[in-house]
């Protein structure tokens, strides 16, 4: 599947250390984490015997050859390879940052033998807000990666809260982006997605995810941090499609002073959403979605991700290669895009 006229680079690509496995097979095991959305979904992925979830589970702890042979059946030259959600951030932050760190380590090391291959997001632990900007700094400066990513709500809290806004500044200060992933919907909402199997990729994680979004956008974190880039996977998790109507009753809002929380905004939210965030095309593999995602936001936004492994489709590949756009735009979207935001 090689083309000569671009690399795919695949940008939202997930792996699971083994000792990770491990400590969220404990928290299973004890019931400790107080999160039914964890519960639902890493259950599932972590104890089902079906041949295929065996295979993620393999997939995802492999940063090896077995992945670059799955790689190289697909086409792709390269992954920005990133911890699975929910990371570290459902542990207490004692456990959590240590945790990160080593991750981190290991992330580097797989990269170091693999470089033309792998590139790498840093797992951080905003529990601890000065841990995981140092992280961050850490990871980027003295281990190569690319940025960081965060798997959404952490414990139920939002990025926001101004208590987080230190991992924005590290970020901003060392031209990285954040890529904020999706995660079960925090326990505070799970309930009624839980009752028709609604908390994961299905709705629940694109819920979950818009909603975080949204709260960062609506508290001014991009009039605080104007150069912020962060990316959102799934063609942005619905929210290209929602502009117009978000603009207009964010204005309403604001005029009308409905909130003591909602504070006037420099631009409008789709302004920050356009020139603020890129997205990614992870688990979308359709071509309507994605040339609206292009047109709405610019061929300079959108770029390419597989979502492996747990979208691992390799007839998906061929969707996007055959997205009717010019050469120069998909190269942009495969290859440019991805050189430019994380710096390869």
């Amino acid at each position: 599947m090689a083309n000569p006229s671009y690399l795919r680079i695949a940008t939202e690509e997930a792996y699971a250390p083994p000792e990770l496995i491990t400590l969220y097979r404990a928290l299973l095991d004890n019931g400790s984490h107080n999160d039914p959305g964890f519960e639902s979904f890493m259950r599932f992925y972590l104890t089902n015997s079906g041949p295929r979830l065996v295979e993620i589970r393999e997939q995802m702890q492999d940063l090896g050859e077995r992945r670059i042979r799955d790689m190289n059946a697909t086409g792709i030259a390269k992954q920005i390879v990133s911890i699975t959600s929910p990371g570290v951030q459902i542990f207490d932050p004692a456990t959590a940052v240590p945790l990160a760190a080593s991750f981190n380590d290991q992330l580097a090391e797989a990269i170091g033998k693999h470089p033309d291959r792998f590139a790498g997001l840093a797992a951080i632990a905003p529990q601890n807000p000065p841990a995981a900007a140092k992280e961050l700094e850490r990871a980027v400066k003295s281990l190569g990666l690319k940025g960081a990513i965060v798997n959404s709500h952490t414990r139920g809290e939002y990025l926001d809260d101004p208590k987080f806004w230190e991992i924005f500044q590290a970020a901003e200060s060392l031209g990285v982006p954040i890529y904020l992933h999706p995660n079960t919907p925090s326990p505070r909402m799970v309930g009624p997605f839980l009752e028709r199997g609604l908390d994961g990729a299905v709705f629940g994680f694109a819920v979950e995810t818009s909603l975080h979004i949204l709260r960062i956008v609506f508290a001014g974190v991009f009039d605080r941090f104007p150069a912020l880039q962060m990316v959102i996977g799934h063609l942005g998790e619905g929210l290209p499609y929602w502009l117009f109507r978000i603009d207009f009753m964010h204005q309403r809002l604001v005029s009308n002073h409905r909130y003591a929380n909602v504070p006037k905004l420099e631009r409008k939210p789709s302004d920050y959403l356009r020139d603020n965030f890129h997205v990614t095309t992870s688990g979308m593999a359709w071509q309507p979605a994605i040339l609206y995602a292009l047109s709405v936001l610019g061929a300079d936004r959108v770029l390419y991700a597989m979502d492996y492994p747990y979208q691992f489709v390799p007839e998906e590949v061929q969707v996007t290669d055959d997205l009717p756009i010019g050469d120069s735009d998909k190269r942009k979207l495969y290859q440019t895009n991805a050189e430019r935001l994380f710096s390869l």
